[in-house]
């Protein structure tokens, strides 16, 4: 709780994943992928309650044994490739039986994220009377220095002109969505069936080491290499 704000956590771990089959329940770094989110939103000062939503009976058990609840079993329709996040939420929400004033969504893809960051992003909210609050990272390479290319394979006027010398460190920064935290009131996620609304959202940085978003193996061996160094 938060200045009498009562918070839930949502972790949603479907066992479905086509590009890293099982990714959730994967070994890294001596746990469980999803037991490191888990842990980081058990660990907050803030959060009320850390629930998992799952359609899978094995991730649902590694879940509770790693302290998390699991109020229900997510519905098959939506555990698919097509299942939006909000929807996975918005179930959640809609199918417990105590009511919370703001919702946090932490995907367990994202694991190097602390429960420092979560509280600190929980402060950040509440400071700036947010609607929504996004988990954001410097980009690794500035977009300014990308571009399509057809068949042909031809740079004629990739780059515009006056970033065709620049320096890197002389680029503008530009910020990605990192996928490890996202934050909105409840109403507004119900209403608005979206963490991205209109007015009175911000972003919230964080470092790129942190901001490690796991789809692919190479991801994974980044990951594991980064929490091995910090052991």
């Amino acid at each position: 709780m938060y200045k009498g704000k009562k918070i839930l956590a949502i972790i949603p771990a479907r066992g479905g994943s086509k590009r890293l089959p099982r990714k959730n329940i994967l070994d890294l770094a001596g746990k469980p992928l999803m037991a490191w989110s888990i842990e980081a939103a058990k660990g907050s000062k803030y959060i009320d309650r850390v629930i998992l939503s799952s359609d899978d009976e094995e991730i649902i058990k590694v879940a509770k044994e790693w302290g998390c609840d699991v109020p229900f079993t997510r519905p098959k329709e939506l555990a698919q490739d097509t299942t939006r996040s909000i929807n996975v939420v918005t179930h959640a929400i809609k199918a417990l039986t105590e009511s919370y004033n703001d919702v946090i969504l932490l995907q367990p893809t994202s694991p190097l994220r602390t429960s420092e960051d979560i509280d600190s992003a929980i402060e950040q909210f509440y400071a700036k009377d947010a609607s929504s609050l996004i988990g954001v990272c410097e980009v690794e390479h500035s977009p300014l220095w990308s571009n399509t290319l057809d068949e042909s394979m031809s740079m004629d006027n990739f780059l515009d002109d006056k970033y065709n010398n620049a320096r890197s460190q002389d680029l503008p920064t530009y910020y990605r969505i990192n996928g490890a935290f996202y934050m909105s009131r409840v109403e507004s996620v119900i209403k608005n069936e979206t963490f991205f609304v209109k007015k009175d959202i911000y972003g919230f940085l964080m470092s790129q080491e942190h901001s490690v978003d796991i789809d692919t193996k190479l991801d994974f061996i980044i990951a594991e290499a980064v929490l091995k160094q910090d052991s």
